[in-house]
């Protein structure tokens, strides 16, 4: 009797550790970001090599403290796409990364399907917003738009562990 009592609280115990860390990953850390309504989505100017707001409408975005990759947004445009191609620095290797499923507005498959298609446009939102991390822009040619933040080639390296690679700036603290 006592060896059921045991194996009965080890597996409640793993199930509410399970339940908690889903929880912990899936809602927890993230929070809704407010618009600002100025600078919320930029992109890189191939002019300057800088970031500059774009014109944008029903952002929606989350983030967490956790990852400096969490961050997601969701925003419409009435910029075209023609015009962005002639004004802004094109992302070459855009991955989107899921967002949890209760942001509905974002739907990595979706976007990442369009961009291998061609039915979507990549743009350098900013280089290095964080050591290593890239805010990727992607625009739909009926103005919808999300963004989300993706290691670059430097980031990747020196994350691993591995030197920092040439054409690098150096890691902060290092």
């Amino acid at each position: 009797m006592l060896g059921k009592i045991i194996a009965g609280a080890i597996v409640i115990t793993g199930l509410a550790a399970g339940v908690a860390m889903y929880y912990l990953q899936v809602y927890h850390y993230y929070e809704t970001i407010e618009a600002t309504g100025t600078n919320d989505v930029e992109m890189t100017l191939l002019v300057t090599e800088q970031p500059e707001p774009i014109l944008y409408d029903s952002f929606e975005a989350i983030n967490a403290t956790s990852s400096p990759i969490r961050y997601r947004a969701c925003f419409t445009t009435t910029q075209s796409l023609s015009m962005m191609t002639e004004t802004y620095v094109a992302f070459e290797t855009p991955e989107p990364l899921v967002a949890p499923n209760w942001f509905s507005c974002f739907d990595a498959e979706e976007i990442g399907y369009a961009l291998e298609r061609g039915e979507a446009l990549a743009f350098m939102g900013t280089e290095n917003i964080e050591y290593g991390i890239d805010r990727v822009v992607a625009v739909f040619p009926d103005g919808r738009g999300y963004v989300w933040h993706q290691i670059n080639h430097c980031g990747e390296k020196v994350f691993n562990g591995e030197p920092t690679p040439e054409g690098c700036p150096p890691k902060p603290g290092y």
